[in-house]
Formats: structure tokens, C-alpha cells, sequence
């Protein structure tokens, strides 16, 4: 937050509005008292702010929680942003497809789409396509752009977020190089965030999904690649860079295949979807998909079962490595072959109370709670704007006052 110099009264009164909206938005309903407490403030000094806010339309008292009480049997006023003060966005770009999220303030989806995209389009058309599905989805319900308080991007590839430009960690992918930031800012016209789709999965998971709640979370997807998100003490981890993540190129085998990366040996070679073709190819034929994979693993089939015993304690090994270094509450596994469910986690959860320190091999391993890859991601591009909105008060004041 920033501060007048000498750090005057209306800076402070600034960044606590911005404290209590955010309490609000993260764990609201609350009544006043409860926003007291967490917000470590007097009550009088919630209260004035409180009154304030309320008086510019930006809080609004709820009905939920209102069955709650004092001590003294009167009844709470639970209090919550006002859903109807804007709209939030996620777009989020895979290889095949673009996915488009809206929802209130409330959380609270009000559309999501999606269009499939050829691979081989270059960036410039994949906006386009993406701002086009955006639009046609805040048409159709009744919104114009000047709702929308900002737009989380999930794109694939490390993203520098000092320059908004996208990195490359493998050949071929089609943002490498382009300033996404000034491109979707300047076609938007909007304040976006650019963030790594698959780091937008673990924003999602960890707001809304099955990290809800938790402070340090880790989440790994597995699908046609691997990557994975980090929640620590309740923010999402980027690393020097934005490079941070990028688990599907460690190497779990140095003697392993060569891999685009220019690695030998990675995850992503014995544990992504290509992998665990491969391998059932044999038994299952050439034309098998991982659809068909995942109905044979259910229905009980051997070989299928073996392979995910075998991705599972590949990817265990490692997870019990960034147990001991980052000690997180829970693992979160999404992507397409988490559906394989305890064929996959059971193991997954064997090789990290093998390999892990004793003190954090109780880590619990769950799988995602939301829609796979590009919708999940979409849904996390408008969690990043809810969190990550610098001056959220002051921006959710002009959108009111532009209404008005």
C-alpha cells in the first residue's frame, strides 16, 4: 500500500478501507466485530469505515450468517461486497483452446465459454479470438467492458513480471517473446494481470477449490505437460523471474531421454499423458486415448492400474523433495490424469511418506476440485483480479461513481 509522506491520517484510512474490502472479499460474510478482529483494528474505527463504504454502494449487509448471534442474543449484521459493484474476468489460452470466465464480486459465475483455436495460430489471432469470446460473453449478458474492474490471463510459458513479457521454456509455444501485458492492456483496455495458466489452476484451487482455506498449498498439474502452482503464506509464488514451477522439466533420471527442454530425463517424459500412451499402447492398441485410459483404470484393468502405480511414484519421489523444502499443508492434483483418482493418489501418497522427512510426510494429497485445464484456469484469472488489484476500494469507487 502506499503512503502520504510522513505517513498522514487519510493514507492510513486509506489502507485500512483497503484491509476490510479485502477481508470481505476473501472471507465475507462478516460482522463487524469479526472484521475488528482480523483486521487487528478498534471497533469504532470498522465501524466509520464500514458506514463509509456502505454509503458509496461498495459493502452491503448479507443474509447469510444471519442466523449468528452475540452473547447477548442479538443478531449479527453480517456484511459483504457488494456483488453488483463489478465484474471480474479470467481468459485463459492452451495450445487448442481459449476460455472465457465472468463473476461477480460474490464469486458467483455469471458466464464462461469457450472456443477452440488451431494450434498453429499465431498470438495475435489467439487475442483477438479470446477478446472477441470475452465480449460476446459480457453482451449477452448485459454488461459493458467499463464493468469490469480488470482481467486475469493465463497464458503458457514463464512471465516476467516485471516487463509483462512471456519466456520461453520450450520450442514452440505460441506467446514466447510477446509483451502480453502491453498487448491485452492495449486492446482491452482494461488492467490486466498475466499470470501462467497452469499458476492460474493453483490461484483457482486455492480460493475457491480444494485449497480453500489452506496458507501453503502446492498444486501439480498432470496432463500433456506438468506443472504446478505455489501458494505460500497465502500468495502465489512467482519466483526471481516467473519462472517458478516448472516441475515437469526436473530431471527424475539423468541417464533418461533427451526432452525438448534440453534436459535428459524429465518428469514430463515418464508421467505427462504422452508418456502413459505410450506405455499402454501394448496392451491397449494404438488408437487409445486417455479418455479410453481413464474408463479402463476405473473398470479395473491391470496394466492401466500398473502405469498410474508407476507415474505415481515417480511424481511422489519428487513431491517428497519439495515437501522438505517447502513444507506445504496440502497437494493439490489436477490436470487430466488426476481423474485416474487413488490409482494415481494412492501411490502418489505411498512414495511421499517413503521418501519425506518424518516431521512432513503427513502432508494430505487430494485431487482438484474443479473443472479441468483452461476453465479452471479462467476461473483463476478472475481470483488473481480479486486478490492482486492494487488500491481495490479506489478502483471499485470510480467503477460506482462511472455508474452513477
Amino acid at each position: 500500500m502506499d503512503r502520504d509522506p510522513g505517513g498522514s491520517l487519510k493514507s492510513l484510512r486509506r489502507n485500512n478501507q483497503e484491509r476490510l474490502l479485502g477481508l470481505l472479499l476473501t472471507h465475507g460474510p462478516i460482522h463487524r466485530a469479526g472484521l475488528a478482529r482480523r483486521a487487528d483494528l478498534s471497533r469504532t474505527t470498522v465501524s466509520t469505515i464500514i458506514t463509509d463504504l456502505m454509503a458509496r454502494g461498495l459493502v452491503v449487509e448479507s443474509d447469510e450468517g444471519s442466523e449468528i448471534t452475540d452473547r447477548d442474543g442479538r443478531a449479527r449484521e453480517m456484511l459483504a461486497v457488494n456483488p453488483t459493484a463489478a465484474v471480474v474476468a479470467g481468459l485463459d489460452f492452451t495450445l487448442t483452446a481459449v476460455w472465457a470466465h465472468i463473476s461477480d464480486l460474490a464469486r458467483r459465475e455469471i458466464a464462461s465459454g469457450e472456443v477452440a483455436v488451431d494450434p498453429a495460430l499465431g498470438p495475435s489471432d489467439r487475442i483477438d479470438i479470446g477478446i472477441s469470446l470475452l465480449d460476446s460473453l459480457l453482451d449477452k449478458h448485459g454488461l459493458e467492458r467499463n464493468r469490469v474492474i480488470g482481467a486475469g490471463i493465463g497464458v503458457p510459458g514463464p512471465i516476467d513480471q516485471a516487463t509483462g513479457v512471456v519466456g520461453v521454456s520450450l520450442p514452440g509455444q505460441p506467446f514466447s517473446h510477446v509483451h502480453a501485458a502491453e498487448e491485452f492492456n492495449s486492446r482491452l483496455g482494461l488492467p490486466v494481470f498475466i499470470e501462467n495458466n497452469t499458476r492460474l489452476e493453483a490461484v483457482a484451487e486455492a480460493r475457491w477449490g480444494a485449497g480453500k482455506g489452506v496458507e501453503n498449498l502446492l498444486y501439480f498439474g498432470l496432463s500433456s505437460g506438468i506443472g504446478s502452482g505455489l501458494i505460500l503464506d497465502g500468495r502465489l509464488y512467482r519466483g526471481a523471474i516467473g519462472a517458478a514451477g516448472e516441475l515437469g522439466h526436473v530431471s527424475v533420471n539423468i541417464d533418461g531421454p533427451a526432452c525438448p527442454c534440453g534436459n535428459r530425463g524429465c518428469l514430463v517424459g515418464y508421467a505427462g499423458i504422452p508418456a502413459v500412451l505410450a506405455a499402454l499402447r501394448p496392451a491397449l492398441g494404438d488408437d487409445i486415448t486417455i479418455d479410453g485410459v481413464l474408463a479402463a483404470t476405473a473398470a479395473g484393468d491391470r496394466a492401466c492400474q500398473g502405469v498410474f502405480a508407476d507415474v505415481g511414484n515417480v511424481v511422489g519421489r519428487l513431491l517428497a523433495n519439495l515437501c522438505n523444502l517447502l513444507n506445504p499443508e496440502r497437494i493439490v492434483v489436477g490436470g487430466e490424469l488426476s481423474r485416474a483418482g487413488d490409482a494415481l493418489l494412492a501411490p502418489m501418497r505411498d512414495s511421499i511418506q517413503r521418501y519425506a522427512l518424518s516431521l512432513v510426510r503427513d502432508v494430505e494429497v487430494v485431487p482438484a476440485a474443479l473443472d479441468l485445464g483452461g476453465r479452471a484456469g479462467a476461473v483463476g484469472g478472475a481470483a488473481l483480479v480479486l486478490s492482486e488489484t492494487p488500491y481495490l476500494a479506489r478502483a471499485l469507487d470510480r467503477l460506482a461513481g462511472a455508474r452513477g
